[in-house]
């Protein structure tokens, strides 16, 4: 039967293997749990052992847990291997780990700008770069899901020199990557969200006068009018995963409900 007569077809994700880094933050949680109620089997790795248990009780398939996270050449390639001892193979990569420091310029240490680039570009180039080996092995392509911002296109005026500047690397390694590896099937996209609930936003979603200030300011620029939810990245996040962006690579995504578009 055609796809085009079957579509949700496309989106059938069932009996493939994900490894998540970073699974316990906020969008690693969201992924885990969407991947994993699509049929998946999800290997979820990070660095809180406590949270990433937490993040496996609310998946409805099979799970692996990696108490680690991608910050060295050899913990990644044991990231792999141990996803493949649990289920034989790797098919998606989301990279969800990452962080963010605030600082104006003058103020931020040398050492505090380089450790948001080795969390969200390093780290995201060598986990990448050992799922590649073992897709390759595969010989069935696969799909590698990075995660950028918003704040990848646009600056920020409240100290997020190191993270504006970590997440247009995210960028431009998921362009570089996505024309590198192409011809493999291996599809490399990222998807950039701006603000969505999670528990470092929490605050902004609260009925007190600061956050009403922020969010107003905020919202303004957001065409969509509110701001964002978990489930706004989980349709992203199964399209990217999925056979339906087959023919999407290099790709940024932003889930941002009009915020990068005016």
């Amino acid at each position: 039967m055609s796809a085009l007569n079957n579509p949700l077809s496309m989106f059938d994700v069932a009996g493939k293997v994900a490894l998540i880094t970073g699974a316990s933050g906020a969008f690693g949680a969201v992924a885990a749990q969407c991947l994993s109620g699509a049929g998946c089997k999800v290997v979820l790795a990070g660095g809180n052992a406590e949270a990433i248990k937490t993040v496996a009780q609310n998946c409805t398939g099979e799970t692996h847990l990696i108490n680690a996270r991608p910050d060295s050449e050899a913990t990644c390639d044991a990231m792999v291997s141990a996803a493949v001892d649990a289920f034989g193979r790797v098919d998606i990569l989301v990279v969800a780990s990452g962080m963010n420091k605030v600082a104006k310029i003058e103020d931020m240490e040398a050492e505090t700008f380089q450790s948001v680039m080795d969390a969200n570009v390093t780290q995201s180039w060598l986990i990448a770069r050992a799922v590649t080996k073992q897709m390759k092995a595969q010989g069935e392509g696969g799909k590698i899901v990075l995660v950028s911002s918003a704040r990848g296109l646009l600056g920020h005026p409240a100290g997020y020199t190191a993270y504006c500047a970590s997440k247009a690397a995210v960028d431009g390694m998921t362009k570089s990557l996505g024309c590198e590896l192409g011809p493999t099937g291996i599809t490399v996209n990222a998807i950039a969200p701006t603000v969505f609930r999670s528990p470092l936003t929490a605050w902004m979603f609260e009925d007190t006068e600061q956050a009403k200030t922020v969010r107003n300011g905020f919202l303004s620029r957001v065409p969509k009018g509110r701001l964002g939810e978990p489930e706004d990245l989980a349709g992203p996040l199964l399209f990217l995963a999925s056979k339906a962006s087959d023919f999407y690579t290099g790709h940024i995504l932003y889930a941002d409900g009009g915020y990068t578009a005016g």
